[in-house]
């Protein structure tokens, strides 16, 4: 996947064999994936399980998946949603609350009318 700006996030990738924690470390530090997969493969035979599978099972789980072809659209449309809906919302705010001091202000010219009314009666 190209990437305009030339800078690569570290993502599992989409494409590889296990989990693709080793595609996408290749892919991220433009290495060869073939040699970065021989060199995790020693490094799991020789020093066992544990250092180098715990990583790479810990790599698994913390790395995001690479984002698809589609995201970057996807991303633009629920980013204008979100903003349209906010604006949506502060459109509608502000009309309640023009529609309140509306209501605010009849409900005081009410009051101010029948505290002239009831002063005047003796």
């Amino acid at each position: 996947m190209p990437y305009p700006d030339g800078h690569r996030a570290l993502y599992r990738s989409r494409r590889g064999l296990l989990f693709g924690v080793c595609r996408g470390l290749a892919e991220r530090f433009a290495l060869s994936v073939f040699w970065t997969r021989v060199v995790t493969l020693i490094a799991f035979v020789v020093t066992g399980f544990w250092p180098v599978g715990a990583a790479y099972l810990l790599a698994a789980l913390l790395l995001k998946r690479e984002p698809g072809p589609w995201e970057p659209a996807y991303r633009k449309y629920a980013m204008d949603a979100q903003y349209g809906a906010a604006r949506a919302c502060r459109r509608a705010a502000d009309g309640l609350d023009a529609r309140l001091r509306r209501v605010e202000a009849a409900a005081a010219r009410d009051m101010d009318d029948w505290d002239a009314r009831l002063r005047e009666t003796p």
